[in-house]
């Protein structure tokens, strides 16, 4: 990020008075040296609690020219403690006219920079006296930053070739202190009122209305915007470009607009009637009426993750927000919704009731991924979405399963620390727990106590046991539920458990232990969980309920049975392993009787009995024994996760060169043959799927009609209309022809539809011409923005004839990489681990070890994602020693 050089005003240079009482008085004896060598009256990376903000009146002026921004802060303050000194934060800005507006005038402040912690210090000749009303201000500049945080640059092309310039921010999690000087932490919650000035041919949004637009000397414009409720730093945004917007209003009087670029305004639509639908949705389920007046939801084409909650104007990818109902597939459709129903429920969960610190951050981000689930299931019934919903859950489970995880609710403290939890465990397994509580309490009871929560806590910040005081219900009949008790054990301990079960006539003895993919056996001691379990037995289909608290216990069911399934649809955060003759059991269900099981049962046996093979607790020839029922099967969790234990099989036979055994592990069922659009979502979803599957692996049919239709897309310059589900297997097996490639390459860079573009960059970074892989790696982002950068480095190092290429770019980028992406960003850690992950040699193990041991605290030597790629390599070298031999046995 370009920094503008620190400007100190050291305005004042009188002593402090001897009753001033600095904020850090008696508790650190180092003070850190400021930049001007004077100590600094602060020692810790948290702000003192001296003053709290109540409101800002900001003005920000950005110059899309010149490419920076100037602006001028006032903040009033509650003074709870008398103190000489007031810190709060500011990164990469001159700061100048230091004012203190008192009671008894106005007077300058001396200024004092702490760079290390972010911090500013300004210090008061008198004391400010506890209880008395002040307010602060600061006039700072700085350069619109270049990276993807902050109040960043961001550009289009048009089609006529003309390059636009915008400028939006994203403050989440620490970037609002690079725009303007700021008590940047979620607890110091105030109201905001903001100006902005502009040219006229820009507009200006925030998160608030407009309330009048005010002309300016020299031709600039300056948006009064109103004042907003009370929130935290992170949610301030503010965009200045040339979009515009479309519009309409809910059921509850809330004006919904989504703002795009002008050529891709005709992609909006889809987005507002599911903005509209589930802003009402949630209006109803919440109890709580949304209480802006409007909801902008803005596509940025430049923007590092998926999309922001930002109150009353969330952000969002263009590829997370536009849809065209000719070009998009089923799965498009289901992102969409899906993004757009997790940031609209953040306006309650998050927005109005705000974790206290980041350790919290599952409060805010399980909710909102748990609730995508919930509201869509009753508004978009057609998208079954719970058909995808134990993904997330598997998801969490390959992080968790690492001696590297952390705990839900985590201590952190620095920046990068607070980026590294938007993780898998703070938002697909605070989902998955949240759902176990859900299924466990019922779902009636649990919605009583979510909405009393967001009452009770409605503009305020909360802690873990806040939500499970509000979730236990008085009420409850029998002995009181402790929930706090229970969920304790799934929020502040890492990991999850596995339970094992054995059945012996009609006794089942139970046993829990943690899972963890390790080969040292002290890692796993001393956890114990609370575990909802839910069985069903082949007598009926009555879901039991149990409650184990103890390491090891026993049930006794009412007659003997054939079968037991423990944990029913997977609604718990757990893996259950069949002792005895449990697994054989199961494989006989399956292959005379698979539907007697959900299909949520199926795709968790299958996920279950594979990741005990790697901890050596089951053959793997019993999972590949149970995967055979697979030729018969039909819902897609089930398939998809069958197809994604199998396909690393694949793989580690390519990078061997074993072809002869893959030749003889090929999927033998025919492949459905339907090149259509018809169906449900899920059923597209999944054609989709098997095509692709098929014609990667060269499956003849497939590969014959999937050739067949790209020489006549080709043919016809792409004005053929193709069926949406079936294009990505067309234009992945186009992609493997040199012509093909760069026919397809030109219809990227020219394409202004953001699905049909992701599928264009999919397929070209799985094509098997390795010079052409390379482009796919520039950090230019001439034809390829730079965001879309990580997404294909990982699909590079996934294909079998890239997969050194990855890791290769990584290596030589990485310090431009952590500029741009931020250190402990999702980003990051998503491409270390993602190039990294299927490796599985001693070789590649000492290679990885050796860049990343050469890495300082300053490059990112302390972050989790690399001690999570050392031990998946790890653990793929030792299920290639011990399975290796058996995978081939069991061809013969």
């Amino acid at each position: 990020m370009s920094a503008l050089p620190v400007l100190l005003l050291l305005l004042v240079s009188t002593p402090l008075t001897s009753g001033a009482q600095l904020p850090n008085q008696g508790q650190d004896k180092d003070l850190p040296i400021a930049t001007n060598g004077e100590p600094f009256p602060w020692g810790r990376m948290r702000l003192p609690t001296t003053v709290f903000p109540l409101h800002y009146d900001l003005t920000i002026h950005p110059n899309l020219t010149t490419l920076d921004f100037t602006g001028v802060v006032r903040i009033q303050l509650d003074v709870r403690e008398d103190t000489s000194a007031i810190i709060l934060h500011a990164k990469h800005m001159q700061i100048s006219n230091v004012l203190l507006l008192a009671p008894e005038g106005v007077r300058p402040l001396r200024l004092l920079e702490y760079p290390r912690f972010h911090q500013l210090g300004l210090l008061s000749d008198s004391v400010l006296i506890k209880g008395r009303k002040y307010e602060v201000q600061l006039e700072f500049a700085a350069n619109l930053s270049d990276s993807f945080h902050g109040f960043y640059k961001s550009s289009y092309r048009t089609s006529s070739g003309e390059v636009r310039v915008l400028a939006s921010t994203q403050f989440e999690a620490t970037f609002a202190r690079g725009a303007f000087p700021c008590f940047d932490e979620p607890a110091f919650k105030a109201n905001f009122t903001i100006q902005i000035i502009r040219e006229p041919r820009h507009i200006a949004i925030s998160n608030m209305p407009k309330l009048k637009t005010v002309e300016l000397p020299g031709g600039l414009l300056e948006d009064h915007f109103d004042t907003t409720v009370k929130m935290s730093t992170y949610l301030v945004a503010y965009i200045v470009s040339d979009f515009l917007s479309v519009s309409r209003t809910t059921q509850h009087g809330v004006k919904i607009s989504i703002y795009a670029v002008p050529e891709k305004i005709d992609q909006t639509a889809f987005a507002l009637d599911a903005a509209v639908k589930l802003l009402d949705f949630y209006d109803d389920y919440f109890d709580i009426p949304y209480p802006l007046p409007k909801q902008d939801l803005a596509a940025i084409p430049d923007f590092q993750s998926g999309a922001m909650e930002n109150w009353g104007l969330t952000t969002y990818r263009e590829t997370g927000l536009l849809f065209d109902p000719d070009k998009s597939s089923a799965s498009d459709k289901l992102g969409i919704t899906k993004v757009i129903a997790h940031e609209l429920a953040h306006q309650w969960f998050g927005n109005l009731v705000t974790m206290e610190w980041w350790n919290d951050l599952w409060l805010n981000e399980g909710f909102a991924k748990f609730m995508e689930f919930i509201s869509l299931d009753i508004t978009y019934p057609e998208l079954h979405v719970d058909d995808f919903f134990l993904e997330k859950c598997f998801e969490a489970m390959e992080v968790d399963s690492l001696s590297s995880s952390h705990p839900v609710s985590t201590p952190v403290e620095n920046p990068t620390q607070i980026q590294e939890m938007f993780d898998d465990v703070s938002y697909d397994k605070g989902a998955c727990i949240l759902n176990m509580l859900r299924d466990f309490l019922t779902p009636e009871a649990f919605e009583i106590g979510i909405i009393r929560y967001l009452k009770r806590y409605s503009y305020q910040n909360t802690v873990n046991s806040h939500l499970w005081e509000s979730l236990t219900n008085k009420w409850y009949s029998g002995d009181e539920l402790d929930v706090k008790a229970i969920m304790d054990t799934w929020t502040l301990q890492e990991g999850f458990p596995l339970v094992t079960v054995e059945v012996r006539g009609r006794e089942v003895r139970l046993s829990q232990e943690r899972y963890l993919k390790t080969d040292d056996p002290s890692l796993t001691e001393g956890f114990l969980w609370q575990i909802p379990l839910t069985y069903m037995t082949s007598a009926s289909n009555t879901i039991h309920r149990f409650l184990l608290k103890t390491k090891t216990d026993v049930l006794y069911l009412p007659e003997d049975v054939d079968w037991v399934k423990f944990n029913v649809d997977m609604s718990g955060f757990y893996m259950v392993h069949y002792a005895g003759e449990g697994w054989n059991s199961i494989i006989k269900v399956l292959q005379h009787n698979h539907t007697a099981l959900t299909s949520n049962d199926r795709a968790s046996l299958i996920h279950n009995v594979f990741q005990l093979v790697s901890i050596g607790k089951v053959k793997l020839d019993t999972a590949l024994e149970l995967s055979l029922y697979l030729s018969r099967e039909t819902e897609i969790m089930a398939v998809t996760q069958g197809f994604g234990e199998l396909v690393p099989l694949y793989k580690l036979m390519e990078k061997r060169d074993m072809a002869a055994l893959e030749n003889q592990m090929k999927v033998s069922k025919d492949i459905q043959q339907e090149w259509s659009d018809s169906g449900s979502v899920s059923e597209r979803v999944l054609r989709s799927y098997l095509l692709l599957f098929g014609s990667v692996r060269n499956y003849p049919p497939c590969l014959t009609k999937a050739t067949q239709l790209f020489k006549q897309w080709k043919d016809s310059d792409g004005n053929m209309s193709l069926p949406v589900d079936v294009t990505m297997a067309v234009f992945m097996i186009g992609a493997r022809t040199p012509e093909g490639w760069d026919f397809l390459f030109e219809k990227y860079r020219s394409s202004l539809q953001m699905s049909l573009k992701s599928r264009f960059k999919a397929a070209m970074a799985y094509s098997p011409l390795q010079d052409k892989l390379k482009w796919c790696q520039s950090l230019h982002g001439e034809v390829m923005k730079t965001q879309d950068l990580p997404g294909v480095v990982v699909s590079v190092s996934k294909n079998p004839h890239g997969y050194k290429l990855g890791w290769d770019f990584l290596r030589a980028n990485w310090n431009t990489l952590i500029k741009k992406f931020d250190l402990g960003s999702s980003t990051i850690s998503h491409m270390v681990t993602g190039v990294t992950n299927q490796y599985s040699t001693k070789e590649m193990l000492d290679e990885v070890r050796s860049f990343f041991g050469s890495l300082t605290e300053e490059t990112g030597s302390g972050m989790r994602c690399i001690q999570q790629a050392y031990e998946t390599i790890e653990d793929n070298i030792r299920w290639m020693d011990n399975n290796l031999p058996l995978l081939q046995a069991w061809q013969e």
